[in-house]
């Protein structure tokens, strides 16, 4: 990790949406999800803060050797929003502690607020943690 690395760091991630990050494109097998309104999914939308604090952090990291893994998010879905409509994530670091950084985050798209709340991160190294996903994987096989 950098010095650098402090609360404070803002970041701002624009995303159009399409009919790919709809709630029927979350899991086509499903039947109830095929019948859902076409909005923004939800989980698409955890994704996109996801992407958005990744991009804050990694200007402050020793990236790619050290990546960040989201470990908790606790956030409202309190606007749909249609294909076509363009959102804005933006995030704030406002705390680091040791490798634990938490961020404040809020998304809005052309007419509402979308999503507001909180997201933690771990900083990890990747090499440490793929050895450890293969040795999981050994395991069970």
């Amino acid at each position: 990790m950098k010095e650098s690395l402090k609360p404070g760091i803002e970041h701002e991630f624009r995303f159009r949406i399409s009919n790919s990050k709809i709630v029927a494109a979350l899991y086509p097998e499903s039947e109830e999800f095929q019948t859902m309104p076409e909005v923004f999914a939800t989980g698409y939308m955890v994704g996109l803060i996801e992407w958005a604090c990744i991009q804050a952090i990694n200007p402050h990291i020793n990236w790619p050797e050290e990546q960040t893994v989201g470990t908790h998010i606790d956030v409202s879905h309190i606007a749909a929003t249609p294909p076509g409509l363009e959102v804005i994530a933006r995030v704030k670091l406002v705390e680091v502690d040791r490798r634990r950084l938490l961020f404040e985050v809020e998304v809005y798209d052309s007419v509402d607020l979308v999503s507001k709340g909180k997201h933690e991160r771990f900083v990890i190294d990747k090499a440490k943690f793929d050895a450890k996903m293969k040795d999981k994987i050994e395991k069970n096989t």
